[in-house]
């Protein structure tokens, strides 16, 4: 190794040789690319009993298009009060390739009878499939903590955004929740 006489150039030799090395470590550590998204947990309920407006669906039947998962229970305040934006999203964005899966994760007994979740749905004017998931099983898969929740997956089953909290058309949440959906469906 070539020895400086000057102690700054021996210190800048020495930070030059470390930085490429750090550098050369991070490139093939895959520092420099956007961390892989995960893969969206299959749906873990089969049973058409626990199906609302749709057969037991699986994750592929929703392959090339942008899904949109709500999480919520029919006594959940900021659940209900988000179906008018979730039914507006459904709109402006379903011609486009949006699809939309409810999960309804109970949070008190009542919330567990399937008569009482059906009528709910009606009453909410809910069209689009509901997965009932009184065990929390998908809840679980998902790792979530929250009523409402929103899960964003990508056409090929990613999971590309994580959104909670009542949300109202316009306001910051619904915004990012869209403008997500939208790039996604141009993906």
């Amino acid at each position: 190794m070539l020895m400086s006489t000057h102690p700054i150039q021996s210190i800048l030799h020495t930070v030059t040789r470390v930085s490429g090395t750090l550098l050369t470590i991070l490139l093939l550590c895959g520092a420099n690319a956007a961390p892989p998204a995960e893969r969206a947990p299959e749906f873990t309920h089969t049973a058409t009993a626990d199906w609302i407006n749709s057969p037991p669906l699986k994750l592929e039947n929703f392959r090339g298009r942008v899904l949109l998962i709500d999480v919520w229970a029919f006594e959940c305040w900021n659940c209900f009060h988000s179906f008018p934006w979730l039914k507006g999203v459904e709109a402006k964005f379903g011609p486009q390739g949006l699809a939309l899966l409810g999960v309804h994760s109970p949070e008190f007994p009542n919330e567990q009878v399937r008569d009482n979740v059906v009528a709910k749905v009606k009453e909410f004017g809910l069209k689009h499939p509901v997965m009932l998931d009184n065990d929390f099983s998908y809840w679980k898969a998902l790792d979530n903590e929250y009523w409402p929740a929103y899960y964003v997956i990508d056409k090929q089953g990613r999971v590309r955004g994580r959104f909670v909290g009542e949300t109202h058309a316009d306001d910051a949440r619904a915004r990012k929740i869209e403008a997500l959906i939208a790039k996604l469906i141009e993906e």
